[in-house]
């Protein structure tokens, strides 16, 4: 017997060959290490160095390099991922950790 399978879940969507939630998290992490490096630089130094948005360009895409890598071999990586995610935010319970 043929069972179908839903498009959307076979061919998630991308951007640049990655699965969106993958890219948007991508950015969202260089986007703050960005904003992070920019504040201490800021503060302890008084001025902005040249070479930090070259940092947060080429951190984008190598690691958004990467994850295309990984995500033609696997095109289910971002439900994996994003579960693991889920896995984490959960209370690990007392009788486990004793």
């Amino acid at each position: 017997m043929k069972q179908k399978v839903l498009k959307a879940l076979a061919n998630p969507a991308r951007i640049f060959y990655v699965p969106y939630s993958l890219a948007v998290l991508n950015f969202l992490f260089w986007f703050f290490v960005f904003i992070i490096t920019m504040v201490v630089s800021l503060i302890f130094t008084s001025n902005i160095p040249m070479l930090l948005p070259w940092i947060f360009f080429g951190g984008v895409i190598i690691v958004h390099s990467v994850l295309m890598f990984y995500s033609k071999k696997d095109s289910q990586i971002a439900q994996i991922i994003l579960s693991k995610f889920q896995v984490l935010k959960r209370k690990i319970p007392k009788r486990l950790v004793s």
